[in-house]
């Protein structure tokens, strides 16, 4: 079904069910920068070939945020707003990594609310200036998007904290999470505003955007989507607790490549899509990417870089040296650890206090001579927890000072105001040790500064005193739950809940000899320095390039509600088998071939009655009644039910267990395959599958006569994947020496002898109509799952491969729209027995017919 608007959670986003607007007023309709400007109160309706025009002659990226690089000040005595780019926004430094033709238009919020009466003025001017174009979201909505959804509920959810009690974090609150939508629409209303849908790429950038993607991708079908989480993403056994865990997981997979920082985050992202939507991912020549409705998902894992450049900048910056001669004036005769952080309950700067002081309590030769300055950076978010998080840390920093401390020595420098970043920087190059404690950090980029920093340049190594070509060192203490913690292989890792193996960290990190400390950030400081924001901009967008290659080579349909859409993609041939389209060869055609598979095709799936019904026993005996037709039922069920359900249909042909056993047309023997009928190889497989079953709970066993079934449809998803892996392997080496094949299908596993499949069947029913003179002029093939694409693929080999008079009408038909090697589809099992009646109707509206059914009379099941 082609999406259209709808009237849930897209109705809801767009303001109508909450009594407000999205914004006060769009951008002025004015060619301000190349590209389209899309008429937001336009058509709706979704074709993914929108047919547009373009001015764009430059390359363009559109890097959506929660907040612009900007800084904003207003004269409040002119009124005059005034912006600048802000120089420490990693959204701005990464414009490094594009080539110098490449135009890049920001789409965030402002820092700074703006009067409704001058946001259509701030808009020009900063569009005009900046290339900025700002979503000015209503107070009210903002509130509850950033401060109720985002940090409420999605940052302790993403850190690990749950909601078990109102001391824990805020419960589920279904009216944030709308205003969470409908932020997200208000900037997807943005983007639309200045994308040229064919030519720009847009990256989309962390927690707070998540549904946007969405958004963009009903709007438009091939639009060439980047999406970056810069948070952690939780186990599955977390985020699964999320009522509206489903809405956001569909929402980022309508992006063609999702970011993350670490292997850990992507495979939890992975693991939910798994659990909870039933997909499986593959690499694909060292690219992960996940199959979804047609689409290949890619995911990337690659941790962001600093700009470099720009912290060499500040090194050499007058005030930097100013900063660092004061410091070594300060702490003469002292040894400096420097810590940085938010103050955030996450940061872990209460429990790197605790190691201190330990540390200060078992090494009293330490006592008036180590000193961590800790700096604190200005508080982002607000909350009971915030507050307790700042009450502790002041406490026992009071309380080391005072146990440890005397006259002219504190052992805990706490700097709790806005610290220049030259001024940090003196920090950490007068640092020997830098320690980041977090106890669940996204990234964290203090340890690359710090190497940076200490690497140094030729005039801070002077106000050092540090002589020229000298080798310099570095220490670094990170906690293993950062994101920066696998790529810095030279630091010592801890777990920051261990308060004494910090301690001891630190007192190692102190102690390390010079040589150590030299060929560990000689380490560090090459992967920083090669790893830069550059780097990693650059190796995003060439993956999102090569992610939205075939964008144009597939047709798309929208299918879907609300956050629940998603694109399906197809092949351009593919199409749905409509009645009219096939009846004319139907009726022209006198000598036709049936193929029709069983479970999903003409039973449901879903049903739990697997019986034939009365009305597709009546309509295979109708088709079978017509002398031209040769109608086939391929199943991978037992003979003995297939012969049950269909006694009633004389001359139906049956092929059970995916063609080991054949019953032909008029005929009521079964014939099995002349391969080899040694079943000795069930003796070895079954109890290697007895293993499985009793150590998996939820799997069990099938025997058939020919192969032997491990389904896990019941198991947990990821460990019954992991065992069907496992057991795959176990009897493919057991097995190596029969002659079987083991295959991995969709929730099983089975083993079955060589040469078994649907393909075989079709392919030798269409040779035996050649051999008996009367070749196929018609063939029908209709299935629904992995075994018919076999018959598929077989029935175009084998019709068009042969010497014919003249090529059949082939209609290779699979149930419901997915990729397939069929060319057509069928929605349901109700679309399939619906064009089986037309066409048995059909056969019945011809008053006469010629003898043309193939006798299969002494037909001997051997091999080709």
């Amino acid at each position: 079904m082609v999406s259209r608007s709808c009237i849930s959670l897209l109705d809801l986003a767009s303001g109508n069910m909450m009594g407000f607007s999205h914004s006060p007023r769009a951008l002025p309709r004015i060619m301000t920068v190349p590209g389209i400007i899309s008429d937001l109160d336009g058509d709706e309706t979704n074709d993914g070939n929108i047919d547009t025009s373009s001015t764009v002659t430059l390359s363009r990226k559109i890097i959506v945020s929660n907040f612009l690089p900007l800084n904003a000040q207003k004269d409040l005595k002119s009124g005059k707003w005034s912006f600048s780019f802000d120089e420490d926004s990693l959204l701005l430094q990464m414009k490094d990594g594009f080539t110098k033709n490449t135009e890049v238009v920001y789409v965030g919020s402002l820092r700074v609310d703006v009067d409704t009466s001058e946001q259509e003025e701030v808009s020009q001017q900063l569009l005009e200036e900046f290339n900025c174009v700002p979503t000015f979201i209503p107070p009210e909505i903002y509130k509850k998007f950033y401060h109720g959804f985002c940090k409420h509920h999605l940052w302790p959810l993403f850190h690990y904290m749950l909601p078990m009690c109102p001391d824990h974090g805020n419960r589920f609150d279904r009216l944030l999470w709308q205003s969470y939508v409908s932020t997200n629409k208000i900037f997807a209303d943005k983007v639309m505003e200045v994308i040229n849908p064919e030519e720009d790429y847009v990256w989309v950038h962390d927690y707070h955007l998540m549904v946007l993607p969405t958004f963009l991708r009903k709007r438009f079908h091939r639009i060439k989507l980047g999406f970056f989480l810069h948070s952690p993403f939780p186990s599955s056994e977390i985020y699964r607790n999320l009522p509206v865990r489903d809405e956001i997981l569909k929402a980022l997979l309508n992006a063609d490549l999702i970011g993350f920082h670490t292997f850990d985050y992507a495979r939890h992202f992975l693991s939910c899509c798994s659990r909870m939507l039933g997909l499986d991912y593959e690499s694909k020549r060292g690219h992960i990417g996940l199959e979804y409705f047609g689409r290949t998902v890619y995911i990337k894992i690659l941790p962001v870089g600093i700009h470099t450049g720009r912290v060499e900048s500040a090194l050499n910056h007058p005030s930097s040296s100013i900063k660092v001669k004061e410091i070594q004036k300060q702490f003469k005769g002292k040894r400096l650890v420097v810590g940085v952080d938010d103050m955030d309950v996450f940061k872990g700067i209460s429990l790197k206090l605790l190691a201190m002081e330990h540390l200060l309590q078992q090494n009293s030769e330490l006592r008036g001579k180590l000193v961590l300055v800790q700096i604190v950076n200005p508080v982002r978010s607000s909350g009971k927890a915030v507050q307790e998080a700042k009450m502790e840390t002041y406490t026992i920093t009071k309380r080391i000072n005072d146990t440890f401390g005397f006259p002219g020595y504190e052992p805990v420098v706490l700097i709790d105001r806005h610290v220049p970043f030259c001024e940090k920087t003196a920090y950490y190059a007068l640092a020997e040790c830098c320690i980041v404690n977090a106890v669940r950090d996204g990234m964290n980029l203090i340890p690359y500064k710090y190497i940076v920093c200490r690497q140094g340049t030729p005039k801070i190594d002077e106000a050092l005193g540090v002589a020229p070509g000298s080798r310099h060192t570095s220490a670094l203490v990170v906690s293993e739950f950062t994101g920066c913690s696998p790529s810095l292989s030279g630091a010592i890792r801890v777990n920051p809940w261990d308060i004494e193996a910090v301690s001891n960290a630190m007192n190692v990190a102190i102690n390390m000899p010079d040589l150590e400390k030299q060929l560990r950030h000689e380490k560090h400081y090459r992967y920083v320095s090669s790893h830069d924001i550059a780097y990693w901009a650059r190796s995003f967008m060439q993956d999102l390039t090569r992610a939205c290659k075939y964008h144009y080579s597939k047709r798309c349909w929208g299918i879907g509600f609300g956050l629940n859409f998603r694109i399906l993609s197809l092949s351009p041939s593919f199409r749905k088998l409509s009645n009219d389209y096939i009846i004319t060869a139907y009726k022209r055609t006198s000598k036709r071939a049936i193929f029709l598979d069983y479970d999903g095709t003409v039973v449901a799936q879903t049903s739990i009655h697997k019986t034939p019904s009365p009305e597709v026993i009546s309509v295979l005996n109708s088709l079978c009644s017509d002398p031209r037709n040769n109608v086939f039922i391929v199943s991978g069920r037992g003979k003995k039910s297939l012969s049950d359900w269909f006694a009633q249909c004389e001359n139906l042909g049956i092929a059970a267990e995916h063609g080991y056993f054949l019953r032909w047309i008029g005929m009521s023997d079964w014939e099995t395959r002349s391969l080899a009928a040694d079943f000795d190889w069930k003796n070895i497989a079954k109890p290697v599958m007895k293993l499985y079953t009793e150590a998996t709970d939820g799997s069990y066993i099938e025997t058939k006569e020919s192969a032997l079934v491990w389904h896990h449809q019941d198991a947990d998803p990821t460990f019954g994947s992991c065992q069907a892996k496992e057991l795959l392997n176990h009897l493919e080496n057991v097995l190596a020496n029969d002659p079987v094949v083991v295959k991995r299908g969709q929730n099983i596993v089975e083993v079955k002898p060589q040469g078994v499949t649907k393909g075989y069947v079709t392919e030798k029913v269409l040779s035996l109509m050649i051999a008996n003179g009367k070749p196929p002029d018609f063939v029908l093939c209709i299935g629904d799952d992995r075994s018919d694409e076999d018959m598929f693929e077989s029935v175009s080999n084998t019709a068009y491969g042969s010497s014919l008079p003249s090529a059949p009408a082939i209609f290779a038909c699979t149930v419901g729209q997915k990729p397939s090697k069929a060319r057509y589809y069928l929605d349901d099992t109700v679309d399939v027995l619906a064009l089986l009646q037309f066409l048995s109707d059909a056969s019945n509206s011809k008053s006469s017919s010629t003898e043309t059914q193939v006798s299969f009379d002494n037909v001997v099941w051997r091999e080709l």
